[in-house]
């Protein structure tokens, strides 16, 4: 991905376990990927960032999001259908990141629009290696929406 050309993206990453946070950041930090991550640990506070509302009045809308499933408040799932059943919010791309290889799971995220389910690796190098997989297809390969249209 250090290699890859593309415009510097707005990345928003909701994900309440600490640990994971910390290192998912650092992965995609280490793959070079360009932009600003914003990191949001509650369903609720993912809301109110996407919609704008409170503390997120001025927020940046995101050009890609992973999300978890498992999270305080709103969980995944809902903040999921929300996102893309809301006409100004459905065209970004989410990313299911999750440690749940349920099959009712990955169902569920499907059903509601989600782009795709990708299942946390156990290791550092292999969460950077999926990392890296990520930047080349969403940041690489894929053409997201041009900002003035969103």
């Amino acid at each position: 991905m250090k290699d890859a050309k593309c415009r510097p993206i707005h990345l928003l990453l909701i994900e309440d376990n600490p640990a994971d946070a910390r290192i998912t950041m650092e992965a995609i930090k280490e793959a070079g990927i360009a932009g600003e991550i914003t990191l949001l640990r509650h369903g609720d506070e993912a809301e109110a960032f996407l919609h704008r509302r409170g503390q997120y009045a001025a927020a940046e809308r995101p050009d890609l999001i992973l999300l978890d499933l498992n999270l305080p408040g709103k969980g995944g799932r809902e903040i999921l259908a929300a996102i893309k059943q809301d006409p100004s919010l459905g065209s970004i791309p989410v990313i299911v990141l999750s440690t749940s290889q349920a099959e009712q799971d990955v169902r569920d995220s499907y059903a509601v629009h989600a782009n795709c389910y990708l299942v946390k690796p156990l290791s550092y190098q292999r969460l950077l290696d999926l990392v890296l997989k990520i930047g080349d297809f969403w940041l690489g390969t894929v053409k997201l929406p041009p900002k003035e249209q969103l």
